[in-house]
């Protein structure tokens, strides 16, 4: 496997013509499998490529609290000023350059028959060529007893927010096999994501339902059988292959986030100004900030996930070289370097956020463990390995306020903000 992986990555990368950096895919152990080397001098703050998902889903709970996103690339629709009235909860909410906000609502259109949102045409075409002729409920878009809304309803009831997965996108992968031509292709295209051991995925299981729902598993399979069985894919339906399938999910799907608040912020703070104007735009973000802070809480973005081929392929370390990001407000990942890459070196990124990564060796490797299934050996827990096992005081009150959070609430890499 490793072998085919090689030959199937090493290649210069791009989209558009854009961020051509060669790198590709090696086989590194049997502990960490695959990573990403760059095979040129990549130097810092150097796009190093940019990758559109095989697939991708809005988290369900988050379509349904009404942030609309578009139903192919989760690209933001409402206007920064009408997002920023409905995270405040203020209908009258005004935002100063309304110039600066990106979102086109002349080239948004609907499907015909379901009526969920795309952006542009484009993206309505893309996903009817890939996925929605299997997928569109037509005017049973409402109906509760549609197979579909079922699953949907189904997963909701087990898969509270904070969200780190979603049904759909294994939905999307069975469509996208159901419509293809080359069926062959994409399942191999699939199966380029890393596999876990069977003890494993009852592990991502449990991490994704959590104690009191794991047993609703076979619900799931039984009703994603009946709204998409495809023959090709036969063994994803199986209470094996559905396990499978599910932890897959669980451990490659990249989070996405996606903002016209925050593209329209972005903006402000590129714009030249004089001191005294600087100084009250930014007083009025800060606020704007603080009043959806009280309204809306922690939860700013139209959040979904992606299955991302190369971004799987770039390990964890407590020191990245790189991160990724959303910076185009649709579902086109951005990975950047932090700093200079060597020919040969790997490139990594983390799975922790900024205040994990400033934690102790031993959490570290608590979220990692639980999380992710392994043990970090990057340079910093390497440089740390005498540190005592222990956790500080504040880490540990850190550690009480989690615990009170659903289980799933770390599971899946960290999603950088647009």
């Amino acid at each position: 496997m490793a072998a085919s992986t090689c030959d199937v990555f090493s290649f210069c990368v791009g989209v558009a013509g854009r961020a051509r950096v060669s790198v590709e895919v090696r086989f590194v152990s049997s502990a960490k499998g695959k990573g990403l080397f760059a095979t040129q001098l990549i130097r810092k703050g150097e796009t190093i490529f940019v990758e559109r998902p095989l697939v991708a889903a809005q988290f369900l709970w988050n379509a349904l609290y009404r942030y609309r996103a578009c139903d192919h690339c989760l690209r933001a629709l409402e206007k920064a000023e009408e997002n920023a009235q409905r995270l405040t909860g203020k209908p009258g909410q005004v935002l100063p350059h309304p110039e600066l906000c990106t979102v086109r609502k002349d080239l948004q259109q609907n499907c015909p028959h379901c009526q969920v949102m795309y952006c542009s045409a484009e993206c309505r075409l893309a996903a009817t060529e890939q996925y929605h002729q299997v997928l569109c409920p037509g005017p049973s878009q409402d109906d509760p007893l549609h197979p579909l809304n079922k699953l949907q309803e189904a997963w909701r009831s087990v898969h509270y927010p904070p969200e780190t997965a979603s049904i759909m996108l294994m939905a999307r992968m069975v469509a996208t096999v159901k419509q293809a031509k080359d069926k062959d292709r994409w399942i191999r295209l699939f199966s380029q994501f890393c596999n876990k051991t069977a003890n494993e995925e009852e592990e991502i299981v449990h991490k994704l339902l959590g104690d009191k729902f794991k047993g609703q598993l076979e619900l799931l399979r039984r009703l994603f059988t009946e709204a998409l069985y495809e023959e090709a894919v036969s063994q994803w339906f199986t209470p094996d292959g559905f396990r499978s399938l599910f932890a897959l999910v669980g451990t490659n799907g990249q989070g996405i986030g996606t903002s016209s608040l925050s593209q329209w912020v972005h903006a402000c703070d590129a714009l030249e100004l004089k001191p005294q104007d600087r100084e009250q735009l930014d007083i009025f973000i800060d606020q704007l900030y603080k009043d959806i802070e009280a309204a809306t809480g922690e939860f700013l973005n139209c959040e979904g996930s992606g299955l991302f081929v190369l971004q799987s392929c770039c390990n964890h370390s407590c020191v990245p070289n790189a991160e990724t990001s959303f910076p185009e407000n649709n579902f086109l990942l951005h990975v950047t370097a932090l700093e200079d890459i060597k020919p040969g070196e790997e490139i990594c990124i983390s799975y922790l956020d900024c205040c994990q990564r400033e934690r102790s060796r031993h959490s570290r490797h608590k979220i990692l463990r639980e999380n992710y299934l392994f043990v970090c050996s990057c340079p910093k827990c390497l440089a740390e390995a005498d540190e005592p096992n222990v956790t500080s005081e504040e880490e540990e009150e850190e550690e009480e306020e989690e615990e009170g959070e659903p289980e799933d609430a770390e599971l899946g890499d960290e999603m950088t903000d647009v």
